[in-house]
């Protein structure tokens, strides 16, 4: 017999990959609540995003929110990482794909 700590480990850690990573309804859920929880989730998400980093969604428009939830269903924010590291791994990401062009270097160094 598993120990009930693990057991609460194992269930919470199948929510937790539903909601965010759009893993497979648990046992006992009602799959339209938990797609429309998951949903409301990205788009907080998607907001702080848009807030702290508001070249995104000018720079991209339209194709925003549709880039945004593609990255956010593959890489769920991780435990301790901060919301404007997010923002910024997001804006990596649109730059490794090919959805926005590498920024430009500066010409001045950075404060070190």
């Amino acid at each position: 017999m598993t120990d009930p700590r693990t057991r609460l480990a194992a269930a919470q850690s199948t929510l937790l990959h539903a909601l965010l990573a759009n893993g497979p309804t648990p046992t006992g859920f009602n799959p339209t609540r938990l797609q429309a929880q998951s949903q409301a989730l990205r788009a907080k998400r998607r907001r702080v995003t848009a807030a702290l980093r508001p070249d995104l969604p000018e720079r991209l428009g339209e194709r925003f929110r549709e880039l945004f939830d593609a990255y956010a269903a593959a890489h769920p924010r991780r435990e301790g990482v901060g919301a404007r590291t997010d923002a910024n791994t997001f804006a990596d990401w649109l730059t490794t794909e090919g959805h926005l062009p590498k920024p430009r270097r500066r010409w001045w160094p950075r404060p070190r």
